[in-house]
């Protein structure tokens, strides 16, 4: 990775915007009727071509560790990454078990991302409580470390993850890993789409998992993760800390097409990706300024209007998040994102599509 240089002010250290070289990952994304297809040839093209990671999803669908193992196990150098691991769906302990043995499996490649997700998939499909997320991040992330460093048994006092377990039988007792990791600084990127999730990322983690990314509205991000970066004991700098994020890439000498084709996929998260008032995915375009436009989303889509919601969105908001266009447009709209704080862009589709991607960001 380039090193970059970070601007401190006091207490207050900044992100710089300089043009760098991208790095590209896959991201399989989530699972319709079963895998992905070609997703076999895609990685296996992936890893030709020279992309840096590959990345599996997990919502309440397929999980995310068995597709990564397993398509994982053909690859050599690519590194192989969680976006994300629903922290919900597994106590602390148990996903820094699966942390060590697909790092041990991959020979060191393995990149832990983690999210909180949003109370309508934790508590209407997991069943576990919404409440306190950033607090539960914290905890768990500081269990993760703990097992990891394997410096004894593993205690947490705090509410979320106790250990042991203090209202049980009374029969357990601190436990320390039965397996050394092969790394005890397993790489740790949270997704988080508000402030101080983006902060808390910035503070406890190695890179941060960003879904919704405006090059033109990087402030907002740059300045929560400086926020983070600043605070004492913080794990990294700008200058070794990555931001991978996802951004839809359509090569279309039709743009308005190429607008249309997404209209549905932002549809779903600005307007039915949570309650109104609680969509996560929502709030990062009304922080961008499109509050009035979210509104009418929202109302629609809620209202069961899915396609009257899909119309409602701006060429210009999508066009913000995307990459999309003739080569000549996107190869000119790239120039944003070098000169962004993001380190990797993280795209989907066919082997045929990564080719393209790879001509176009990697040259």
């Amino acid at each position: 990775m380039q090193l970059l240089t970070t601007t401190c002010r006091g207490n207050s250290c900044t992100m710089p915007a300089v043009a760098r070289e991208l790095k590209l990952g896959l991201n399989t994304g989530y699972w319709a009727g079963g895998p992905p297809p070609g997703v076999t040839e895609a990685i296996a093209e992936a890893e030709r071509l020279g992309f840096d990671s590959v990345w599996t999803a997990e919502a309440y669908g397929s999980d995310c560790l068995t597709p990564l193992a397993w398509w994982g196990a053909s690859t050599s150098r690519i590194r192989l990454g969680t976006a994300i691991v629903q922290m919900s769906a597994r106590q602390p302990a148990a996903t820094a078990m699966a942390a060590m043995t697909m790092d041990h499996l991959s020979g060191g490649r393995f990149v832990l991302g983690l999210g909180v997700s949003g109370p309508q998939v934790v508590e209407g499909w997991y069943g576990m409580p919404f409440a306190k997320p950033l607090a539960r991040t914290r905890e768990y992330i500081g269990i993760l470390r703990g097992i990891w460093a394997r410096q004894g048994p593993v205690t947490n006092d705090g509410p979320h993850y106790p250990l042991p377990l203090p209202d049980g039988t009374g029969l357990g007792k601190p436990l320390k890993a039965s397996i050394h990791p092969l790394r005890e600084d397993i790489p740790i990127f949270l997704g988080a789409e508000g402030p101080k999730n983006i902060a808390l990322c910035g503070e406890l983690c190695d890179g941060w998992l960003a879904m919704l990314f405006s090059p033109a509205h990087q402030e907002m991000f740059r300045d929560a993760l400086a926020e983070g970066f600043a605070r004492p004991g913080a794990r990294r700098t700008a200058e070794d800390f990555e931001v991978a994020a996802t951004v839809p890439l359509i090569v279309s000498d039709d743009v308005g097409q190429a607008v249309d084709a997404l209209r549905p996929f932002y549809a779903l998260y600005f307007g039915g990706m949570g309650a109104k008032g609680r969509n996560f995915h929502a709030n990062v375009a009304i922080r961008m300024g499109y509050e009035a436009e979210i509104a009418e989303i929202q109302d629609l889509y809620l209202g069961g209007k899915k396609d009257e919601a899909a119309a409602a969105i701006s060429r210009g908001l999508i066009e913000e998040l995307s990459l999309i266009g003739p080569r000549d447009k996107i190869r000119h709209d790239i120039e944003k994102w070098r000169e962004s704080i993001v380190t990797t862009l993280l795209v989907s589709g066919d082997a045929a599509t990564l080719r393209t991607a790879a001509e176009l960001v990697l040259g």
